[in-house]
C-alpha cells in the first residue's frame, strides 16, 4: 500500500472506516466502527495544547474567522470559492456564507468547522473547494452539478433544500456522493441525508419505548410526501424490538387532529404508545384532540418528533417523549471549537466537522477513488461527533441520539443514547 493512503488503528489516527479496516486487518473493537473518532484527534497545539488555526497560506491551509459580538463568525467580506487542503483526492463544499440571516450565519459556523477538521486531519488528504450558495437554490443547484461534472470525488452540501431535492433526480450512474446538509430533506439515491430528519427521530423515539417493553403503538402522521417513510421506519425499528406498529392513521392540518384521534378509537383499542409525526405543522392541535381521550395517561404514552422543537414549548407537549439530537451536545469537537473560534458549537457545526472527517477518512483509508456506495452505506455505521450514525440506500440516514421526556417545558434525559436501527 502506499504510504500516503495507509490505514492506522482508532488509537493512534482520527478516523478509520470500517470496511477499510477490514481489508486492511486493522479490526474494531466495537460493534459499530469508529469511523470518524473526533476525540482520537492528535491536533496542531498552541501554548495550552488546544487546537489552532492554521493561517491561510500558499498551501492552502485554513484559516480561522474572528468572532462578532455575539461571539459567532463574522459575515465580513466572503470568498466566491475558496481552497482548502493541498491533499489529492477533490472535494466541492456548499456553504451558504453570505446569505441574510440565520442562513448564513450557520454557514459561516460551517465554514469554521470545515476549517477545524481540515487543520486537525484533512489538509494532507483533501482539496477542499468551498463555493458560496448566497442560500439561493437555484445557485446552489448550478454549483452542484458543476462540481459533479468536472471531477469532485464528493460533494458536501447543500443547506438549500430545494437544491438537495433537484440533485436527488438527477441518475446518471457515475455521479459522485452528495452528503447534503439540508434540513428535512429525505435523502435519495446517492444523495444522503445528513442531518437528523423526522422519520429518524420517530423510528428512535419508538425504540426508546419499545426497549422499556411497550408493544403496541399507533402513528399519527401528517398527510404527504414523507408519510410514507416515517411509518416505514418506525415498524421496522418497533420490530427490533418484538413491539408492533398497530395502526398509522393519516391527518391533515385541515382537520384539527379530531378525526384522526377519533379514528385512531375506532381502529386500535388500548395501544401503548401514541406516536405523532406532524411534519412541517405544529402537533398542538393534535395533541389537544388527544388530551381530550386522556392521552397521555397512566397506560398510554405519547412519542413526538424534533419537528416538534422547531417551534416554541407548547404546555400540551408536557410528558411527551421525543428522540432528538442535543443541539448543544457536539462531543469531543466542543473544546477545540470554543479555542479556536471563540464561540460554542452546535450541531451544524458538528454536521460539517463530521462529513469532512468523513470524506478525508475515506481518502486516507481508500484513496481518491474510494467513494462508492459500498463503503459509504456500510452496515456498521461510522461514529462522529453527533454520535453513531450510517447512511442507507434510500439516501436517509440513521442515527444514534439521546431520549428525552419533556418536564416542565424542558427536555429531561431518559437514557444517553436510543436508535431506530
Amino acid at each position: 500500500m502506499e504510504a500516503g493512503r495507509r490505514v492506522h488503528c482508532p488509537r493512534t489516527w482520527a478516523i478509520a472506516l470500517a470496511l477499510a479496516m477490514m481489508v486492511s486487518g486493522c479490526q474494531s473493537k466495537d460493534r459499530v466502527s469508529e469511523a470518524l473518532d473526533p476525540a482520537a484527534v492528535a491536533v496542531p497545539a498552541g501554548q495550552n495544547g488546544a487546537a489552532v488555526a492554521v493561517p491561510a497560506g500558499q498551501n492552502g491551509t485554513a484559516v480561522a474567522v474572528p468572532p462578532g459580538q455575539n461571539g459567532a463568525a463574522v459575515a465580513g467580506p466572503v470568498q466566491a470559492s475558496q481552497s482548502l487542503g493541498i491533499g489529492p483526492t477533490k472535494i466541492t463544499m456548499l456553504l451558504p456564507l453570505s446569505a441574510p440571516g440565520p442562513a448564513g450565519e450557520n454557514g459561516r459556523k460551517m465554514l469554521d468547522a470545515t476549517k477545524l477538521a481540515m487543520t486537525d486531519i484533512g489538509n494532507g488528504l483533501l482539496t477542499l473547494t468551498v463555493e458560496d450558495t448566497r442560500g439561493d437554490s437555484t445557485l446552489a443547484s448550478k454549483l452542484a452539478i458543476t462540481a459533479i461534472t468536472t471531477g469532485s470525488k464528493a460533494v458536501i452540501g447543500p443547506t438549500e433544500l430545494p437544491a438537495a431535492q433537484h440533485i436527488a433526480t438527477l441518475s446518471g450512474s457515475t455521479r459522485p456522493p452528495v452528503l447534503a446538509l439540508a434540513d428535512n430533506f429525505a435523502g435519495g439515491a446517492g444523495v444522503y441525508a445528513v442531518p437528523l430528519g423526522e422519520a429518524d427521530s420517530a423510528a428512535a423515539g419508538a425504540a426508546g419505548l419499545a426497549a422499556k417493553g411497550s408493544k403496541k403503538f399507533v402513528l399519527l402522521v401528517a398527510a404527504g410526501p414523507n408519510a410514507g417513510a416515517i411509518e416505514k421506519r418506525v415498524a421496522n425499528s418497533l420490530s427490533i424490538y418484538g413491539a408492533t406498529l398497530a395502526v398509522t392513521v393519516p391527518y391533515s392540518a385541515g382537520d384539527g387532529g379530531a378525526k384522526a384521534v377519533d379514528d385512531m378509537g375506532s381502529l386500535v383499542e388500548a395501544p401503548d404508545a401514541v406516536i405523532v409525526a406532524s411534519g412541517d405543522g405544529s402537533p398542538s392541535a393534535i395533541l389537544a384532540a388527544l388530551k381530550s381521550k386522556g392521552i397521555p395517561g397512566k397506560k398510554i404514552s405519547v412519542v413526538g418528533t424534533n419537528r416538534w422543537l422547531d417551534r416554541p414549548m407548547d404546555p400540551l407537549f408536557e410528558g411527551a417523549y421525543i428522540a432528538t439530537l442535543d443541539p448543544r451536545e457536539t462531543g469531543p469537537i466542543a473544546d477545540r471549537f470554543m479555542t479556536a473560534y471563540n464561540y460554542p458549537a452546535d450541531v451544524n457545526v458538528a454536521y460539517a466537522y463530521d462529513m469532512v472527517a468523513l470524506t478525508a477518512g475515506i481518502a486516507s483509508a481508500v484513496g481518491p477513488e474510494g467513494f462508492s456506495k459500498k463503503i459509504l452505506e456500510n452496515p456498521n455505521g461510522f461514529r462522529g461527533s453527533t454520535g453513531l450514525f450510517r447512511f442507507r440506500a434510500d439516501g436517509s440516514s440513521e442515527r444514534s441520539m439521546p431520549f428525552y421526556r419533556i418536564e416542565k417545558g424542558a427536555l429531561k434525559l431518559v437514557a444517553k443514547s436510543t436508535s431506530g436501527f
